[in-house]
């Protein structure tokens, strides 16, 4: 794995083990911090780049882009155990090790990071989207097959409305932001959300989670979940504590899925720094 320089500021790459070079950008100075972001965001659209700004004072901070968006390369076809190994060339990149943080769908990336055995000093999950009760409806069985063929046949706004309306947007709101500019953003990384799902599916069908699937996990982690997000999302998170040996549970009043960057970056330094 080979990277190259740039301005602290400026975006960088690093080469992946497969070849595709992943871009990504260094801010601050202090022990190194990874951010994993969830469906459709990369560093020029999501939260991450705020959280970072908030971190820089006291971490090295690495945003990136998944595969498939913003500036990083992709691969003909996807396997998500690419994508752990993207993480694990940024944590070379950084030293060796590295705190991280996932949000949302970037939570299931870093955990399976973990259960693999990357060399990661502190995990912190915020909002694993999982679904393992009656408390809502599950993912359709058939919702990844209807995106790929969204995707196949040149309608990534299909693709992108279907994951809205899963992840609970009114019909009305989805059928709005179709005539909005954010929309050809979210059409341009459409076809990187079943790689999302191939880290969430699985646990989406409204079951407990599988017993002793993150029994090995070894890194300290902090399960994270917002006060004002619905029942299922906290039961699921609630789950996914108890089910890593050790890991700690906590919830940050006030807090949504879209949680505040400065409120989750207070959380993230408490614990980093603990």
């Amino acid at each position: 794995m080979t990277a190259s320089t740039a301005h602290a500021t400026a975006t960088s790459t690093v080469t992946s083990a497969d070849g595709t070079p992943i871009a990504f950008t260094r801010v601050g100075r202090g022990p190194a911090v990874i951010l994993v972001d969830g469906a459709l965001c990369h560093r020029e659209f999501g939260p991450m780049g705020k959280v970072g700004a908030e971190l820089k004072d006291r971490f090295t901070v690495y945003t990136y882009d998944r595969r498939g968006r913003g500036h990083s390369g992709d691969a003909p076809s996807y396997d998500p155990a690419r994508e752990i190994e993207d993480l694990a060339a940024l944590i070379e990149e950084a030293g060796g090790r590295a705190h991280v943080c996932g949000v949302s769908s970037g939570a299931a990336l870093s955990l399976e990071a973990a259960r693999r055995g990357l060399p990661i000093d502190r995990l912190a999950l915020y909002e694993a989207p999982f679904i393992v009760d009656a408390s809502r409806a599950p993912v359709p069985e058939d919702y990844v097959a209807k995106q790929l063929q969204a995707i196949a046949v040149g309608k990534p706004g299909d693709a992108v409305g279907r994951f809205m309306r899963i992840v609970g947007a009114p019909a009305v709101m989805v059928a709005v932001m179709r005539f909005m500019p954010v929309w050809s953003k979210l059409k341009k990384v459409a076809h990187t959300l079943p790689y999302d799902a191939a880290f969430t599916d699985e646990f989406q069908k409204g079951k407990p989670l599988p017993a002793g699937r993150w029994a090995s996990v070894s890194v300290p982690t902090a399960v994270i979940d917002g006060g004002k997000s619905p029942a299922w999302m906290r039961n699921a998170n609630a789950a996914v504590a108890s089910a890593i040996p050790g890991s700690t549970y906590r919830t940050l009043p006030g807090q949504t899925h879209m949680v505040k960057a400065d409120v989750l970056a207070s959380a993230l330094t408490q614990y980093f720094t603990a």
